[in-house]
């Protein structure tokens, strides 16, 4: 049995207040949801579709309208943004279909948009060495997609884009020590949520150790 931590119940209680905010109508959670929720869809999507700009921004769009239209359905059992990469799944995966093809034809190694520097560390010679790069990186992001959305976009700006403190900083209109602190503890929700997909999805030994010297998991 999943063990939810106090931290997540926290947030699945400030997540079904806002939700009963916007069915209610009000603004500031409508504004809320926006501000949190969008830019997660969009990473969610883009690495999905192989960083077409025009068709994420109309899966997203989809998938919001979905989304709010469904809301009375939302009973909170999972992370609100774990319920809406599903809605989003669903319509990239019915995308697809009309397309007469499936998501999995898509180039894997075309929804890393990462640095230079960044994509060095995951690139590594043959094809046992190639899926296993695969497997690590579609679970990083499985993992990041579970974090609270402020918490998943700063981890993305540090380790897969390679950005500094004073950098996220600025992004995140914070001072660097607020995002020092902020990046300490995703790291830990990171590892948290890390390990719970490992038991699930028992991945090799060598992407396990892959993933550990990117996010830095002996820190």
């Amino acid at each position: 049995m999943k063990v939810v931590s106090l931290q997540q119940r926290r947030l699945r209680r400030d997540e079904m207040g806002m939700v009963r905010r916007m069915i209610a109508g009000e603004e500031e959670a409508f504004e809320e949801f926006s501000n949190h929720y969008i830019p997660l869809l969009y990473r969610f999507a883009q690495r999905r579709l192989a960083g077409d700009p025009d068709l994420t921004q109309d899966i997203v769009q989809s998938t919001v309208c979905k989304a709010i239209a469904k809301l009375s359905t939302f009973r909170g059992k999972a992370a609100l943004s774990t319920w809406l990469c599903a809605v989003c799944k669903n319509e990239i995966a019915g995308h697809f279909r009309r397309q007469g093809r499936s998501a999995g034809d898509v180039d894997f190694d075309k929804l890393e948009e990462t640095s230079p520097e960044a994509v060095s560390e995951w690139q590594l010679e043959g094809p046992e060495q190639a899926a296993i790069r695969k497997e690590a990186i579609e679970l990083v992001h499985r993992a990041l997609d579970e974090l609270p959305p402020h918490y998943g976009q700063a981890l993305e700006w540090k380790y897969l884009e390679d950005l500094s403190v004073n950098d996220i900083a600025e992004r995140m209109s914070l001072g660097p020590k607020a995002v020092e602190s902020l990046l300490t503890r995703a790291r830990q929700s990171f590892r948290n949520g890390f390990n719970h997909l490992v038991t699930a999805t028992q991945p090799s030994p060598e992407v396990t150790r892959l993933i550990g010297r990117r996010m830095e998991f002996g820190s």
